[in-house]
């Protein structure tokens, strides 16, 4: 028996491909009466560059809500442009932004998991030869070791007119 679609994880890179593949997960939220955890991982700095940083903990706090805000404004302003294509809601569908400091394939299992979504919704570059390069590193990674339906979003090809520029 398939199991009830309830809650996305959208990972995003805030590229444009990312982007893109919104859409798709605000489709799949809308015919499947879900909600939709949006992700974005910051890859932590390199314990060599640690070393030249002087962070203080509350430094590093006030980057985060920053960052957790900025996140925010990218999706109103994403979520306008894509009513006008989808009709709205889109900002209803999402529950909630996450924004940790981590590696992104282990961010996204680990969000997938602790946060209880039932599938995981990604962009990739569709680039190269190899199976590595056509999926990109994170999502290879993901697709590789989750248990969870994982779909893996394309750029559309050129001949596609959206202006996803500036969002």
């Amino acid at each position: 028996m398939i199991s009830k679609i309830k809650k996305i994880l959208y990972a995003t890179d805030l590229s444009k491909n990312s982007s893109y593949a919104f859409l798709y997960a605000i489709d799949m939220a809308k015919k499947h009466d879900a909600k939709i955890v949006i992700l974005h991982a910051i890859e932590p700095l390199p314990a060599y560059a640690e070393v030249y940083v002087t962070r203080t903990e509350e430094f590093n706090k006030k980057q985060h809500e920053e960052m957790i805000e900025s996140m925010k404004k990218h999706l109103q302003g994403f979520c306008e442009k894509a009513e006008t294509q989808i009709g709205s809601p889109c900002v209803e569908l999402v529950s909630k932004i996450l924004v940790p400091v981590d590696h992104p394939p282990e961010a996204i299992l680990n969000a997938a998991d602790k946060e209880g979504c039932d599938a995981i919704v990604l962009g990739t570059h569709g680039k190269g030869f190899l199976a590595h390069a056509f999926l990109g590193s994170v999502s290879s990674a993901v697709l590789h070791r989750t248990r969870k339906p994982v779909f893996i979003i394309p750029l559309p090809s050129e001949k596609t007119a959206l202006d996803w520029e500036g969002i």
